[in-house]
């Protein structure tokens, strides 16, 4: 290209790290630019929150104009900040590569409480300017005061240092992009599964005219076409729900083992409590109808849930589930019991970690008050046993997500293999990841319970049924049989197999925990 290339771009350090990033790619390819720095209305109206702003675009609509107007060649925006339409004469030539979506809690250190989740303590003060991530940290923490937040990254690290709020939320890809030090801070990673990212969050998209064809070709040694093939996928749904910036949506999409697996979360104002959606499938066509059409006011939901655990006033499932109207059932079908009362100190000897399978067996094995070198590192399996350490005042090394204890094992064996591991758990234990694990690991069972199954358990008519252990499952059956149009979830492929053997359907949810359960209620008319 004859031409020295003009990038549009705005002025913050983020996005000139952005343009920056876009000119030395092109650099790389012997084509040569420079930036325009071009301030936007989100740049100019820093005191009103972005549900208070009029139309959509704050961030993009004046570098688009200098786009149609030829004053500019391209212009890198955060994908995010779009509107899910270009306007006429323009066209998104290339996606980056995508960022980590995730979002860190930045706490000050003297408000700091590891015994509560997400380690803030309780009634915190929290800034952002999202709606989405409102609506999402209530619904895990209800307790929190959620203040407005503006500014860029640098701005809003500096607000949090000067104790303006006591924590604030922000994406990692901006804290990665700028290298900025947090050390500072405690720093709290929320994946995008536990709270689900703005669509397209952590990607790139350099515009241009669309009657630049030659700079589209040169552009696409910068695309990225299975990132923006995700991408379709989460911004369909924004368009699809006519949403901006200011719509408390989350969506992301992510292939795994073939699969496109897309993770919503929807409601109505930012104080309200979200909807949560999974659904997989072997194709992106038609997902985003899918997702949009479980979300439709006026579908069925189901009158009733039983679920096999005791829930508290405050669960996360109780008030996904009530918020619908529904009634909830909640009643354990087994009894756990202690069955050591003191641990011989010897087995503690040189352990190198500590995996838990269960809340009962971290609420068994601190009863027995283990004196524990700082050196022990802890593994445990899903987001309730780590919520169950942090009451006890232990961070995890190691959280196993997903359904499947088999896919767990394999993926703790790549961090444990080969070490000394404590395994306390109940006396009937699976075992599923000692089994995952190399010959060479040196592996200790300590049973601190057992489960004993209750008698003559009375059967429930709701129409749904979540099973939350193989125990209950064997519990219930016992004496009762399915009631025809009755569905069943099943916490995770162990429970499952419980299923398997009766030749009876069920639901897994996308993670075994109160979230993923209330998610799978939400899907099931969907």
């Amino acid at each position: 290209m004859d031409r020295k290339l003009i990038i549009g771009t705005r002025g913050s350090e983020l996005a000139l790290w952005q343009a920056n990033f876009v000119k030395d790619r092109l650099a790389e390819n012997n084509v040569a630019a420079e930036l325009k720095i071009i301030k936007t209305q989100g740049d100019r109206i820093l005191n009103l929150s972005f549900d208070k702003l009029e139309g959509k675009g704050f961030f993009t609509k004046e570098l688009e104009e200098e786009l149609l107007a030829g004053t500019i060649d391209l212009a890198v925006h955060s994908h995010k900040d779009l509107p899910t339409e270009n306007p006429p004469g323009l066209i998104i030539a290339a996606v980056s590569e995508r960022e980590d979506p995730s979002e860190l809690l930045l706490i000050l250190k003297d408000c700091v409480d590891v015994r509560q989740k997400m380690s803030l303590k309780y009634g915190a003060t929290v800034g952002t300017s999202s709606n989405r991530r409102k609506a999402q940290l209530l619904a895990y923490r209800p307790d929190f005061e959620v203040q407005d937040l503006r500014g860029n990254v640098p701005t809003r690290i500096g607000k949090l240092r000067d104790e303006k709020y006591d924590a604030i939320m922000i994406a990692k890809a901006g804290v990665t992009r700028l290298g900025i030090d947090l050390s500072e801070f405690h720093v709290e990673e929320l994946t995008p599964i536990e709270l689900i990212p703005a669509p397209a969050q952590g990607v790139l998209a350099i515009q241009i005219r669309e009657s630049d064809r030659e700079l589209f070709d040169i552009l696409q040694v910068l695309n990225h076409p299975d990132v923006a093939e995700g991408l379709a996928v989460e911004r369909s749904v924004l368009k699809l729900f006519g949403g901006g910036c200011h719509l408390p949506l989350g969506c992301y999409c992510r292939k795994e083992d073939g699969k496109y697996q897309v993770f919503t979360s929807k409601a109505e104002e930012g104080d309200e409590f979200p909807d949560r959606l999974f659904l997989e499938s072997d194709t992106t066509e038609g997902i985003a109808e899918k997702v949009v059409a479980a979300f439709d006011k006026k579908k069925k939901m189901p009158l009733s849930v039983f679920i096999s655990r005791e829930l508290s006033p405050q669960s996360y499932f109780r008030r996904a589930i009530e918020k619908h109207g529904i009634r909830i059932e909640d009643r354990s079908l087994i009894r756990t019991v202690r069955i050591i009362n003191k641990l011989d100190p010897y087995i503690l000897r040189d352990i190198d970690w500590i995996f838990f399978s269960s809340k009962n067996a971290i609420e068994y094995f601190f009863q027995l008050e283990p004196r524990l070198s700082k050196h022990v590192k802890f593994g445990v399996m899903g987001a309730g046993s780590e919520e169950a350490l942090r009451l006890n005042g232990y961070f995890t090394n190691y959280t196993g997500f997903g359904i499947d204890t088999v896919d767990v094992a394999k993926d703790f064996a790549q961090i444990a293999n080969g070490k000394k591991i404590l395994f306390p758990g109940s006396e009937n234990s699976m075992r599923s990841i000692q089994q995952g694990l190399s010959p060479d690991t040196k592996i200790i069972d300590l049973p601190v319970y057992e489960t004993v199954l209750e008698e003559n358990v009375e059967g429930s008519g709701a129409d749904v049924l979540v099973f939350t252990s193989p125990s209950n499952v064997q519990a219930y059956f016992v004496d009762n049989l399915l009631i025809p149009g009755q569905k069943v979830i099943a916490i995770g492929k162990s429970t499952g197999r419980k299923f398997d053997e009766m030749d009876t359907k069920y639901v897994l949810p996308y993670a075994p925990d109160e979230v993923g359960l209330a998610a799978a209620v939400f899907g099931l008319s969907s």
